[in-house]
């Protein structure tokens, strides 16, 4: 039981520095990426939103299966995406401030929806690469103690 309780302590931690990188990787992509483009630009900030939504998901829901956090991830996503075409003076002049515009975002663009995706999905692939490494670790301390 402990070295589950340990595992999963690991996860979450690695699981916030990743969070934590991504958002800054994001930040970074905001303020600085014109020189890729403005598609570019746009759909790797999509992406990388995504790819961090993926995280707090999994932060807060450890113990959910990844294929659900993912599920519940992109849902998110879409939701914020669909919200954008509602206005009302109020929600428009949040989403006129910086972190109302890096969290609700400002328009709707149909090809964000693929850019959740893809943003999802690469999370969700680091996500089992490191749950996998986990579970060789916790199997390599277990054969070390028989």
């Amino acid at each position: 039981m402990c070295e589950a309780v340990t595992s999963r302590a690991r996860e979450t931690g690695a699981r916030g520095v990743i969070a934590a990188v991504t958002i800054g990787i994001g930040l970074i992509v905001h303020w600085h990426g014109a020189p890729l483009g403005q598609t570019a630009r746009d759909v790797a900030g999509d992406a990388l939103w995504a790819a961090m939504m993926f995280w707090l998901v999994s932060i807060v829901a450890p113990g959910v299966r990844w294929r659900m956090r993912a599920v519940i991830a992109l849902g998110i996503c879409f939701a914020v995406e669909v919200s954008q075409r509602y206005h009302t003076p109020s929600l428009d002049a949040l989403r006129g401030t910086t972190i109302g515009h890096l969290v609700l975002g400002s328009g709707f663009d149909p090809r964000d929806f693929a850019a959740y995706t893809a943003g999802v999905l690469a999370a969700m692939l680091l996500d089992r690469g490191l749950e996998r490494r986990g579970e060789q670790r916790s199997r390599a301390v277990v054969q070390d103690r028989a």
